[in-house]
């Protein structure tokens, strides 16, 4: 057990408390000092009674803003749960799609491996009407990755 002197209102007090809670009663007792010096007059028992209600007051009024804090407070985790969810799910589905362009990459590249390289053409009209075929195939390709 450990002593401590405390001034409240102007009167010394010696308390009793545990040991390590010396801090915490000296900052209470200072509280309880602070409100009695803002009641004038009067008697010591009549300001500490004033000072009691009005720190009675102050908790009460504390308790009654967590009260609707906590409502709000679970609804904003079940809001943040949601939020975590939604975004692992779209984790997954964007890990599916890339995975999915990854193996259609791989096809492109067999299908081009294992397309034998054309002959090339002694005659220049089918080579410029096979450059104007792949030209339009490569637009026809963009236009395609472009669509949603």
């Amino acid at each position: 057990m450990a002593d401590v002197k405390l001034t409240v209102g102007g009167r010394p007090y010696d308390v009793h408390c545990a040991d390590g809670e010396e801090a915490q009663l000296i900052e209470l007792a200072s509280a309880v000092d602070a409100k009695i010096r803002t009641i004038p007059g009067g008697t010591e028992v009549r300001q500490l009674l004033f000072a009691a209600l009005m720190l009675a007051d102050e908790a009460q009024e504390a308790r009654g803003k967590v009260d609707k804090v906590e409502p709000q407070s679970d609804s904003l985790r079940a809001a943040v749960a949601l939020a975590e969810s939604r975004e692992a799910q779209a984790r997954d589905e964007l890990q599916a799609a890339i995975a999915r362009e990854q193996a259609a990459l791989k096809e492109l590249q067999a299908a081009r491996d294992a397309t034998p390289a054309p002959a090339a053409s002694a005659n220049p009209a089918h080579s410029r009407a096979l450059l104007q075929i792949a030209d339009r195939i490569e637009a026809l390709a963009i236009r395609v990755e472009q669509l949603p």
